[in-house]
């Protein structure tokens, strides 16, 4: 691995939900974290470096990565939105952390990507990172186009870039379908590790997953880069299980991995959706 624990590493979204949970794992591993979002998190600490900035903003956004060795990208609009909410925080958004990574000489940028750029995919079907992206929603195709951007400047400007299509980030899986795409914080931190640290990244797509028996992703890559999750979906079926019997049945939604933003403004033949 690199050594990067002296180098500056910015984290964008920093106030968000995800963010959030990373912080406090983060910040013993790259004690030159710089925290970045357009508000400051509410209990930033007083050893924390923040610096204020609006993706849809190149200045600011080029003021937030200089200096920056690596850039864990997780800012953005983080559901479903509107074409220009999606427009402006995602797509601009992330041409503009792509391009002012570039001007700044960033080395290595963690592009967190979504499940959501493979939602269409059918549950009852098992994909490795390779696949066509079949997105469920304005927000998965906005991922897609980040991947896309990101393998562009990793070919065109040498950044080494990787792609997390990162599935349900928390303490547990919430519902049945999170047993298949739950990401325990801590794995979460260990990918992020492989993005910023493994000499032989050049371009990746990765999932971010835990070790889930039920997995719809091959995760094979991020196994031979070193990924060990921790994480064990099956140890909280109990729970998953008793939280998806509060929910009543979705007719589209349960036949894809994307899920409820599969059903979402859906008005299609199911039997003509997804490949």
């Amino acid at each position: 691995m690199t050594d990067t624990r002296s180098k500056r590493i910015v984290l964008t979204g920093a106030a968000g939900g995800i963010g959030t949970m990373i912080r406090p794992l983060l910040a013993p591993l790259y004690p030159g974290l710089v925290l970045s979002d357009r508000v400051a998190p509410p209990n930033l600490l007083a050893a924390e470096t923040f610096i204020a900035a609006d993706l849809t903003k190149p200045d600011e956004v080029a003021a937030a990565v200089e200096g920056a060795h690596g850039v864990i990208h997780l800012g953005g609009h983080s559901v479903e939105g509107s074409w220009d909410t999606i427009l402006q925080a995602n797509i601009i958004g992330c041409y503009n952390l792509f391009e002012a990574a570039r001007q700044a000489g960033v080395e290595r940028v963690i592009f967190a990507s979504s499940n959501h750029a493979v939602g269409f995919y059918p549950r009852k079907r098992r994909i490795g990172p390779d696949v066509t992206v079949r997105p469920d929603s304005r927000y998965g195709v906005s991922k897609a186009f980040g991947e896309a951007l990101g393998a562009l400047y990793a070919d065109k400007h040498g950044i080494a870039v990787t792609c997390l299509r990162i599935g349900n980030v928390g303490p547990r899986p919430i519902d049945v379908r999170r047993l298949s795409i739950w990401l325990l914080p801590q794995d979460l931190v260990q990918l992020i590790q492989i993005g910023l640290e493994h000499p032989e990244i050049r371009f990746e797509i990765l999932y971010g997953a835990s070790d889930n028996a039920a997995a719809w992703w091959d995760n094979a890559r991020a196994r031979t880069l070193g990924y060990r999750p921790v994480g064990r979906a099956e140890d909280h079926r109990a729970h998953a299980e008793a939280e998806q019997a509060k929910v009543g049945p979705d007719p589209v939604g349960d036949l894809f991995q994307g899920g409820t933003f599969c059903s979402a403004e859906f008005n299609n033949d199911v039997k003509h959706a997804g490949p």
